[in-house]
């Protein structure tokens, strides 16, 4: 086989490590791409890398390893005035960063408070920005390629690469069932909205996947559905399974589990001290401590859902997760964002609001609390469909995720504090500043702009930019090597395909 010359940057976060190498092996067998090079965030993802047989990488550095090198770090005021100078604020790549910023990871949830002092998270950063300027002299990529830029050193990578004239691919999954793309930002579909463009003078029932878009939109309409069975709905909110952790066999369990996460945290001292190693007695006491709040519970706050009743829906958001720290890294109190859409609404509409089912064992009282000080605020219970609370609302907010996209699909209107690929579309508004929303709100309730042929035009683009294939399940609980391999087979043509056009216009 003939060289060709690419080398490829593979940003392999966490346990999607696996999958993004599989993805170059793919690659490297296609012959589109000859070098690989790697950023892993996690010990065992770069042990694995260096034992395995199928990907000679020139280079990997480990995200661990580089946030160690801090502690040795002299401050240099200079060189981070430069940064700003040239990548925007430091705090933007802070922020996203849930240890650093929040000390969360490491700790359970609502736990907010940094481990570093001020000093610390500057040096912290600078060290990443020099050992990620190095990296990419030192290697000259062609391509870099990921998942969402999650952490610090991520963005920094992605936001410098970008800088350079590099082609950033992130793996984006647009909360349409079985469809992966591959887009060259992390908050917009740029091969979809390319696509979009590249059709807009041909008629709507000639452009490409015209009939898989507009059967995929009635069926929604239907019998709307998640886009992954990884994400349906958990049922079990009543007492009895807060409970459970009681019962002797899960008592057993965690013992068991507790005295094999103590004896491996003691024997790899190497390990041990990595910034994303999890305490086993933190976790144990913040486990205590989670299971003691849900007790109580919450269930004496919870409103009656009337549909009859004018209101707007606001899904609140799983936390810590980058569809708040990532794609609204400025706006991340839902608190602060709720008291905002509440105070933005028409006299006689109420804000309805849900918490999201996977937050419910984690959410503290004294949040719900706060959020039903609002008088127009309705907490909604947990278990009721999130697709009947959109049915019926004059208008949703978001600051991105699904719920967004399931009531673009469903035709209602919306309004987004974050930026995330829905936003190409004209009938979907963004808030940027406190002083619009309540113009912005008037706006939506009263004339929404709906537009059903953009919307068809922008999922049959879609469909036409994806792979088929359900990553999450893939990620999360597919075993079989082999079915992973043919699940990301299509992924890799459509990675592909973007790799040979960045080199062309290159």
């Amino acid at each position: 086989m003939t060289s060709n010359g690419v080398k490829g940057l593979f940003v392999l976060q966490r346990r999607f490590l696996y999958l993004g190498h599989e993805l170059a092996v793919l690659l490297k067998e296609k012959g589109v791409v000859d070098e690989f090079c790697a950023y892993v965030q996690v010990r065992d993802g770069r042990d694995f890398l260096a034992t395995q047989k199928e990907i000679p990488y020139t280079q990997i550095i480990l995200d661990e390893d580089i946030h160690k090198a801090y502690k040795k770090e002299q401050l240099d005021m200079r060189y981070l005035e430069r940064l700003e100078r040239d990548y925007g604020t430091l705090w933007r790549y802070i922020n996203v960063d849930r240890i650093v910023r929040l000390g969360q990871l490491l700790r359970e949830y609502p736990h907010d408070v940094s481990q570093h002092s001020h000093e610390e998270i500057l040096r912290i950063a600078q060290t990443y920005a020099k050992r990620t300027e190095a990296f990419l002299d030192e290697e000259k990529p062609d391509f870099i390629y990921g998942y969402l830029p999650g952490s610090l050193g991520t963005l920094l990578l992605y936001t410098m690469a970008k800088k350079r004239g590099i082609p950033v691919f992130s793996t984006i999954i647009p909360l349409t069932k079985d469809l992966v793309t591959i887009s060259e930002r992390y908050d917009r579909l740029t091969g979809v909205e390319e696509s979009v463009k590249k059709h807009a003078s041909m008629l709507l029932t000639n452009i490409p996947k015209y009939a898989e878009a507009r059967a995929f939109i009635d069926e929604f309409r239907k019998k709307p559905v998640r886009y992954s069975d990884v994400y349906v709905q958990d049922k079990n909110f009543g007492r009895v399974p807060r409970f459970s952790f009681l019962l002797p066999s899960n008592l057993v369990r965690f013992v068991s589990w507790f005295f094999g996460a103590l004896g491996e945290w003691l024997r790899n001292g190497e390990k041990r001290d990595d910034y994303s190693t999890v305490n086993p007695f933190y976790y144990c006491l913040d486990a205590v401590l989670r299971k003691l709040r849900n007790l109580r519970g919450v269930n004496d706050l919870y409103d009656e859902f009337d549909s009859s009743k004018p209101y707007v829906f606001y899904p609140l958001h799983y936390e810590p997760e980058m569809s708040v720290l990532l794609f609204a890294p400025f706006d991340t109190d839902q608190i602060h964002i709720i008291k905002r859409v509440a105070q933005s609404l028409p006299v006689g509409m109420l804000l309805y609001v849900k918490e999201h089912p996977q937050m419910v064992k984690y959410r503290p009282r004294w949040y719900y609390k706060e959020l039903k000080k609002i008088p127009n605020v309705k907490l909604i219970r947990p278990e009721l469909s999130g697709f009947e609370l959109i049915r019926h609302a004059r208008l949703i907010t978001i600051i991105s995720g699904a719920a967004g996209w399931e009531a673009v699909l469903l035709g209602k209107p919306v309004i987004t504090f974050g930026e995330f690929f829905y936003n190409a579309l004209s009938f979907v508004q963004h808030s940027r500043t406190p002083e619009e929303l309540p113009k912005l709100v008037e706006q939506q309730l009263t004339r929404s702009g709906f537009r059903e042929e953009e919307l068809v035009r922008f999922v049959a683009a879609l469909f036409e930019d994806s792979a088929e294939a359900d990553l999450l399940h893939v990620w999360e609980r597919e075993g079989d090597a082999s079915k992973v391999r043919a699940a990301l087979g299509s992924m890799a043509d459509v990675l592909a395909k973007k790799i040979v056009l960045a080199s062309h216009r290159g």
